[in-house]
Formats: C-alpha cells, sequence, structure tokens
C-alpha cells in the first residue's frame, strides 16, 4: 500500500507567491471581498453567478466605500458622519444608506455650520436629513458668533474658527471617535497624502509622517486612548466617478451645480455669487448675471463658479471629460495661507 505524500512545503523566500484562487486581482482604486460586494448588490437583485465577472468600476469603487463602512463600525463606539451637503456628500450618504438598508445608517449626520452656505445648501441638507430618517446635528461655532466672524472682514480666521475648532468642538462636545468625511485623493495635494483611516491625536492633529500602512482591503481600526479616527470611505474615487455616479443612481443634489443665470461679481479673479444681501459691494460694483455653475460648494463668498451651459448630468459629465483644472481651483481657502496653506490647516484638525 503506498503512501500519501505530502504537499510540498512553500518556500520561506524567493519566487512569486500565486494568489489564493477566491482572491481576484484587485482594481487599481482596491478591491472589496467577495462577500462585501455580495452584500452590497443584494438589494438590488444582482446575484447569482458570474456576478463579479459584470462589476463596471462604479460598482467596484461602491463595494469598497460599503466595505469601508461596514469596517468602522465593527469597532467604532461613537461614529458620525460629516455632511457638507455638497456632491461628495451627496454621493457618501447614499452609500450609507446603502450599506445599512433597509435599517437606516447607525449613526448622526453632523454638518458644522458656518452660517454662510448657500441659501440652496441649507434648504437640501434638511430635506435629506428628514428623507434618510438619520439625526442631524448643526453645530456653530459660539465664539465666531458672539464675535461676528464672517469671510469679508477676517480672512483665514474666518475658516479656522468657524470650520477648524467648530469640527473640533464639535466632535468633543459629542464624544465621537470615529467621522466618516467625503474628501478624495484627487482633489488638492495634502488629500493625495491621507489614507483612508487617518488618525487623530487627542487634540485632533495630523502627521502625514505618522500613518499606518493600508494593504488591499485591510484597515486597522484600533486606537489609543485620545485618539480618534477620520475615515475617508470615497477617497479613491474621482471627480468624475462621483458625477457618473450620481447619475446612475439619481441622488438628489443642489441646484447649484447646473448652470443657470445667477448675479455674479468679478473679484480676484473668482466670479462669485451674490447669495444674499449680506454680500458688501464694493464702490461701483454691480452683480451681473451670468450663466454660471459650480464644481464645488462652500462657503458663498469664498467660492469661485464658472462658466457654463450644462444643465443637465450628462452636460456636467462631458465638461468633466474635457477640464484639465481641479475643481478646488475655485476655492479662496485653499491658498489663503500660500501653497501648503490645506497641509496646515489639516494638522490643526481641518477635515
Amino acid at each position: 500500500m503506498r503512501s500519501k505524500r505530502s504537499a510540498p512545503s512553500r518556500p520561506s523566500g524567493g519566487g512569486r507567491r500565486s494568489r489564493p484562487p477566491h482572491d481576484p486581482a484587485p482594481h487599481k482604486s482596491g478591491l472589496a471581498p467577495r462577500k462585501a460586494i455580495q452584500l452590497a448588490r443584494r438589494h438590488e437583485g444582482r446575484q447569482g453567478r458570474g456576478m463579479t465577472d459584470t462589476l463596471t468600476h462604479l460598482d467596484r469603487l461602491e463595494a469598497e466605500s460599503i466595505h469601508i463602512m461596514r469596517e468602522v463600525m465593527a469597532d467604532a463606539a461613537k461614529p458620525v458622519m460629516l455632511y457638507s451637503v455638497g456632491k461628495d456628500s451627496a454621493v457618501m450618504l447614499h452609500l450609507a444608506r446603502k450599506a445599512f438598508y433597509p435599517s437606516p445608517p447607525p449613526f448622526p449626520l453632523l454638518h458644522v455650520d458656518t452660517t454662510w452656505k448657500f441659501k440652496a445648501m441649507y434648504e437640501l441638507r434638511d430635506r435629506m436629513a428628514a428623507e434618510s430618517g438619520m439625526e442631524l446635528i448643526v453645530y456653530q461655532n459660539p465664539e465666531a458668533k458672539e464675535r461676528g466672524i464672517n469671510p469679508f472682514d477676517h480672512g483665514p480666521l474666518h475658516t479656522d474658527m468657524w470650520k477648524t475648532e467648530g469640527l473640533k468642538q464639535a466632535l468633543d462636545l459629542h464624544g465621537f471617535d470615529v467621522a466618516f468625511g467625503g474628501a478624495r485623493r484627487d482633489e488638492e495635494k495634502s488629500r493625495a497624502k491621507e489614507r483612508i483611516f487617518s488618525f487623530r491625536t487627542a487634540s485632533h492633529g495630523w502627521d502625514p509622517k505618522k500613518q499606518r500602512p493600508e494593504l488591499w482591503n485591510l484597515y486597522n481600526a484600533r486606537k489609543a486612548k485620545g485618539e480618534s479616527i477620520r475615515v475617508f470611505p470615497i477617497s479613491n474615487w474621482t471627480e468624475l466617478d462621483i458625477w457618473q455616479y450620481i447619475a446612475r443612481e439619481n441622488i438628489p443634489i443642489v441646484p447649484l451645480y447646473f448652470a443657470a443665470p445667477r448675479p455674479t461679481v468679478e473679484r480676484d479673479g473668482l466670479l462669485l455669487m451674490v447669495d444674499d444681501d449680506r454680500f458688501p459691494l464694493l464702490p461701483g460694483e454691480t452683480p451681473v448675471e451670468r450663466s454660471v455653475r459650480f464644481r464645488t460648494l462652500g462657503c458663498y463668498p469664498l467660492t469661485g463658479a464658472v462658466e457654463s451651459g450644462a444643465t443637465t448630468l450628462s452636460e456636467v459629465i462631458q465638461e468633466m471629460l474635457l477640464t484639465t483644472t481641479s475643481e478646488r481651483q475655485g476655492r479662496i481657502i485653499d491658498k489663503d495661507g500660500g501653497d501648503a496653506s490645506m497641509e496646515k490647516k489639516k494638522q490643526e484638525g481641518y477635515f
């Protein structure tokens, strides 16, 4: 009787290790495990054999983001989702609702309000919070409010007090240990350095030189005492991905992203929309009606519009295919302290 031979042992070094047969090659933007992909698509009824063979790049990005959110919930004590009401926040909220369907996402929405957002943003914020069934927490820095800090008279101090300090105060007040954010790596140089799981000190500081490695879809969510995590589920998405996903999923967005005649003035090379009567006009300055839209949204006196005729999603996507500039070229806060402005803000606690 012949004895069975034992399988040869794998060499400890050298040679190329083969990938297990159940582990598909990772997409360039990351790929969630098969289990996560199946769960992400289940509610759409697209199950069965060969499912992974027909995934589009948007399916893969969606599955990755949902996997990240579920990984967070496995370890987080008190998570929150930052909601700025822009297009990235709209996609992130939609993904969260998919990830935990049919229940509402198990965390609240947090809007750190500067009081200077576009009127249309406030309208959509309240509507989407109601539709999602999620608690909406609106926080305003009381010191900034008392001192009347505004973007016209106080420059970078407006962002520091309303956004950076306001965010840190809100996180500390409610004791949130994990905060989801809608930042993407393709937006800006310092955001390209960020990991998906970004660890912050007890004072919310960020050190780009002290980040944990993230191999494939493996994330380490363990925190030291006092630490918190900022998690970016759509890090690997591009601006074009965002627009294509919004079109595919029919996600509600602020109408300011579409071109329409709007009252604008030109200052420092930017087209600024006069959204309410708090906008001080300079001597001889008169608002001019222009067909404009916005690629990014923030405080309206600090956000430049672009002249455009794109009034539909397909036309916006067509513009994205032809553009050669970043959407954040119109955000004054990115450059109000020089080329390293955004990285400095992030190190101080800005999202």
